[in-house]
């Protein structure tokens, strides 16, 4: 997400991807992989982010380097922003989602140069606030943030104190919701569910029972096929609208996500580094493998042979043989 979570890593074993736990760990900026940099080792290592469809990519592109190219993969769990600073001091050699942080892209890709951009995911992301659609059909206002009030009432819940609930995910996380509840001056109180899957829980549950609900949400994201959303129109997103994360009063932008590498990975990683370059697919893609993660509860690794199996034309490719 495009979001600027505090400092926690996890190291998990190779080719294996765990999912968030909200416990703090050591900044993975001053831990070196198992495997990264080991003498004569044909190894590439992944930085993984706590959200599904991150996890599909790694998944996808862990399984083509070990089977097709003969890499041994290792995976580390790592936090939005400290995965920058380990990118660009080599401790992983890439990231294969990222949804934009301006800062570290002129520090480290611009005025350093220790990290290259690793070209377009095929995806585009979007953060925005969801209600399920069976209540935007009663409602139908209700899809536009200026009529939100009107429901509070019934988007309270025991954790809201008195006011609508905005279901946020990890409290790690910092987006703009806070912002945005205040400065459009709506009646409502962001709760933090804990983590993604967590917050999908809770509205699979709200689902079951054909509640309504307002939530923080973000596509591309699997959960759609399960429980149907539709968007809130926010104030329209314009150049510069967040800049000042106190002030924001607009809608999330629609972000394509991108592909970062190590600089002397970029140049010295042979075919590891062509493939993950040419990493290139869409949002059904990674929609498949994610429901086949989360949903069916196959491991990554299952997960991306079944799609590897099925989809020889899009990767052959980004084998660039």
């Amino acid at each position: 997400m495009r979001t600027y979570p505090k400092l926690a890593a996890a190291l998990v074993s190779a080719g294996a991807l765990l999912a968030v736990t909200g416990c703090g760990a050591a900044d993975m900026t001053k831990q070196a992989s198992p495997y990264a940099n080991a003498g004569g080792a044909k190894t590439v290592t992944l930085s993984v982010q706590s959200w599904v469809g991150a996890q599909a990519n790694v998944a996808v592109a862990a399984y083509l380097l070990e089977h097709e190219l003969g890499y041994r993969v290792d995976t580390v769990q790592v936090d939005e922003v400290p995965a920058w600073d380990a990118l660009s001091q080599g401790r992983v050699d890439a990231i294969l989602e990222d949804w934009g942080h301006p800062d570290q892209e002129q520090r480290y890709v611009k005025d350093k140069k220790t990290i290259a951009p690793g070209g377009d995911l095929g995806v585009t992301g979007h953060i925005g606030w969801y209600v399920p659609t069976y209540f935007a059909k009663e409602h139908p206002d209700v899809t536009d943030w200026r009529n939100l009030n009107k429901y509070a009432g019934q988007m309270r819940t025991p954790e809201s104190g008195g006011k609508g609930q905005l279901l946020d995910g990890s409290p790690s996380y910092v987006t703009n919701d806070k912002a945005l509840v205040t400065n459009l001056d709506l009646d409502y109180q962001v709760v933090f569910s804990g983590s993604e899957a967590a917050q999908i829980t809770q509205i699979k549950q709200f689902a079951k029972e054909r509640k309504p609900f307002l939530t923080y949400w973000y596509t591309p994201q699997w959960l759609f096929q399960k429980v149907p959303m539709t968007e809130v129109k926010l104030p329209a997103y314009k150049e510069g609208c967040d800049a000042d994360p106190e002030k924001v009063a607009c809608a999330y932008p629609h972000t394509p996500l991108q592909k970062y590498l190590n600089a002397d990975f970029a140049k010295s990683g042979g075919g590891a580094a062509t493939l993950l370059k040419n990493f290139h697919w869409t949002t059904e893609d990674q929609n498949e493998v994610a429901l086949l993660i989360a949903d069916q509860k196959l491991s990554p690794e299952k997960a991306a042979e079944k799609w590897v199996k099925a989809h020889g034309p899009t990767w052959e490719k980004w084998l660039g043989k």
